[in-house]
């Protein structure tokens, strides 16, 4: 057996611990990019603590999600004001977007000279500038992962500028920032936590340290991801869902993902469409056919166990099967709402273009095993 693990250089988890970001910024940097959402409002106590100990500040906003020319502007904007240090403070789309603007600041290009699948893919040379990641939202992990998923609009898909090298220095994650969440953000970006630490569980690569956190996030997502979209201001359940977000993070760096994610990235380059919402309806149907596939060509495959593990996790019954878990996630997506494919006017005739995206995305790779067109096209139907 032989893994490698690889993560932030520091995480700090905690109600409050928000007000801890001045002086954990102060020791890296005199002058801040602070990348925030479409409205400032929750990177005032970022701020005011940046203030306090005479780190100077810069605001860039992130109005959806990043794409390779709003890295470009933010790059520029951070070399304009001198900025030696970026910090992201929002969901997946801010953070990423600082990572980016992060590993450019230092490595000098433009996104496409180092973009995965569609760009000249290029290797980071030098590490990026010090970035530390603050999730408002509950979801994608991006404050522990090693890549930032961008949208090239002109290609019509999102793809990952991917590098150990833009770690973040530093994830400050206070659970008490997700609280303002309402019941639909909190279901998408829940679903995509609670996938990350599903797909990681049953990757080809997943190894004894990411199974710990898969198996704690799975049991903890079980517990409290519907607790949080019925009642926002439960703190139990938001740290629980908080921790899933970071144990989901941490897993998929180091085991990958699986055919959820790639057909969600191609549909989220694609379509209007949120990524969580998309993972949440498409998380059942995968692991339908993954269980089916696995049966009737690998029947000896351990992911096979794997999907019984899950199982029980989930329904909380020692004697169920993968086919329990499928049933158990499909009445959670059923319960937070969670719309079809066609909402986002995903239609029949898009099938082909997106499967043939899917299976070149670095995410397909992960997957226990092959999917052949067939069906991927059966899972893209049942989601629809």
């Amino acid at each position: 057996m032989r893994f490698e693990f690889v993560t932030a250089s520091r995480i700090v988890f905690g109600a409050g611990v928000v007000k801890e970001v001045g002086a954990i910024a102060a020791a890296l940097g005199r002058r801040a990019l602070v990348v925030t959402g479409r409205s400032h409002e929750r990177a005032a106590p970022v701020l005011e603590g940046l203030q306090a100990v005479g780190v100077a500040a810069e605001t860039f906003g992130v109005t959806g999600e990043p794409t390779t020319d709003l890295v470009n502007a933010g790059v520029e904007q951070a070399r304009a004001a001198d900025c030696d240090l970026v910090i992201g403070i929002g969901g997946g789309s801010v953070i990423d977007a600082g990572k980016a603007i992060a590993a450019l600041l230092t490595n000098g290009g433009v996104p496409l000279d180092y973009l995965e699948v569609i760009g000249r893919g290029q290797p980071l040379k030098q590490p990026a500038a010090p970035c530390i990641a603050i999730p408002t939202t509950a979801g994608t992990g991006a404050e522990v992962t090693a890549n930032a998923v961008l949208a090239s609009p002109e290609h019509h898909v999102k793809v990952s500028l991917r590098s150990p090298l833009m770690l973040p220095r530093m994830a400050v994650v206070d659970p008490q920032l997700t609280h303002s969440m309402p019941p639909a953000l909190t279901a998408s970006t829940g679903l995509d936590a609670l996938t990350q630490v599903l797909e990681p569980y049953v990757s080809r690569q997943a190894n004894p340290l990411t199974d710990t956190f898969c198996r704690e996030g799975l049991m903890r997502a079980a517990h409290s991801l519907h607790r949080a979209y019925t009642n926002g201001r439960d703190a139990e359940a938001r740290e629980d869902m908080a921790l899933v977000s970071l144990f989901g993070g941490l897993a998929l760096t180091n085991a990958k993902l699986g055919a959820v994610h790639g057909l969600a990235g191609v549909l989220g380059g694609m379509f209007d469409a949120p990524h969580g919402a998309l993972c949440g309806r498409l998380l059942p149907y995968v692991m339908e056919a993954n269980v089916r596939a696995l049966r009737a060509r690998e029947p000896e495959h351990p992911a096979l166990e794997r999907y019984d593990d899950v199982a029980v996790i989930l329904t909380g019954e020692w004697e169920a099967e993968a086919e329990d878990g499928v049933a158990w996630v499909q009445e959670l997506c059923a319960a937070l709402k969670v719309p079809g494919l066609a909402t986002y006017g995903v239609t029949a005739a898009a099938f082909p273009t997106i499967i043939e995206k899917a299976q070149a995305s670095s995410s397909m790779k992960g997957n226990p095993i092959p999917l052949i067109t067939a069906e991927l096209r059966g899972i893209l139907s049942r989601a629809l």
